[in-house]
């Protein structure tokens, strides 16, 4: 590590960043060695050991700077989270899926950290991990092209001559609803579609396995809660006559044996949501249709209470490690 970066302090998003990616790399370790036993296919096996080895390397790189910066490192998650020798919970389609959607994810993250961090080191870092994970979406996209598994976008027409909006009822038309949808309104609720059908899938597969019956029921209510979503969203695109992606359900077994703790799939559940939450941010920002953004704004208050209950369940359990905090004036004024 470069000398000269010695005297410079993390900041607080550096620091935050650091501290938020050590959690969700060491549970995709986990998570992803688990899968690496259990698939069959060779190319969506290669794309699997590269995901984990971008893990592995993220976690051994902010390992490394905790250690140098004399800062406590997470506790996060190692093999007393995962049994590699459970059963097949998923099937290798699901794993595929799986790490495209986790990339999707992974790109809007570091493009949004690498606009708040200014330290070199920790600049390069992030612009890496950008650069590796856009390798992995378009490997995975590729493998699902070849394998005839690619859910695309609906295809709407091409314009053919310029027009323009005669009426201001075009952008948040009040209580009337536009019938047609902009290209960017369908690609949303395709995407969010989607993500919430393997939201369903992964909901059902932690709720045949978890341990704690609390749990258990947190994933169930969370299923439900994504295909209320589904449907609501789905609504829109049937009424212009647009394809909706299908399901996953399929691609969970009927294995009852847990390959991950409680810990471990309540964290990955929660990191889903806030996820969720963004995709539903990015949605409303770029929707001009009042119901739907009356509809994302819904959903976004349910989600967050969903996030609320899963946090208080962590809580509840010591599960959930406290992220860095600014100093407390208050109290060290009164010490």
């Amino acid at each position: 590590m470069d000398k000269n970066l010695d005297h410079i302090k993390l900041t607080a998003s550096e620091l935050s960043y650091l501290w938020t990616s050590y959690l969700a790399d060491s549970m995709s370790v986990c998570v992803l060695k688990y899968f690496l036993v259990h698939i069959d296919d060779k190319d969506i096996k290669s794309l699997t050991t590269y995901a984990l080895q971008l893990s592995e390397k993220h976690v051994e790189f902010i390992r490394e700077i905790f250690t140098k910066e004399q800062i406590q490192v997470p506790q996060g998650f190692t093999e007393q989270d995962v049994n590699l020798i459970a059963k097949r919970l998923f099937s290798d389609i699901f794993y595929l899926r799986y790490i495209r959607n986790m990339s999707k994810g992974g790109l809007v993250t570091y493009g949004r950290v690498l606009q708040n961090v200014y330290r070199q080191d920790i600049r390069s870092f992030y612009a890496e991990c950008l650069t590796d994970t856009l390798e992995l979406d378009s490997n995975a996209a590729m493998i699902l092209l070849e394998k005839g598994l690619a859910m695309r976008p609906p295809v709407i027409p091409y314009p053919q001559k310029l027009e323009f909006v005669h009426k201001q009822s075009f952008i948040l038309e009040g209580l009337g609803r536009r019938e047609a949808l902009t290209g960017t309104e369908v690609t949303n609720l395709y995407a969010n579609v989607l993500t919430n059908r393997l939201g369903v899938a992964i909901a059902m597969a932690f709720s045949q396995v978890a341990k704690s019956n609390k749990v258990r029921k947190y994933f169930l209510r969370g299923k439900d809660v994504s295909l209320k979503h589904i449907k609501v969203l789905s609504s829109y695109l049937e009424m212009d006559s647009l394809s909706i992606p299908m399901g996953f359900e399929q691609e969970v077994t009927d294995s009852t044996e847990s390959p991950f703790s409680d810990k471990l799939m309540l964290f990955h559940f929660n990191l889903m949501i806030y996820a969720g939450v963004g995709n539903y941010g990015i949605a409303i920002s770029e929707s001009q249709r009042t119901d739907l953004v009356v509809d994302y704004s819904r959903f976004n208050v349910e989600v967050l209470k969903l996030s609320e209950d899963g946090a208080n369940l962590m809580i509840q359990n010591e599960w959930l490690e406290q992220p860095p905090l600014v100093a407390n004036r208050r109290d060290l004024a009164k010490n």
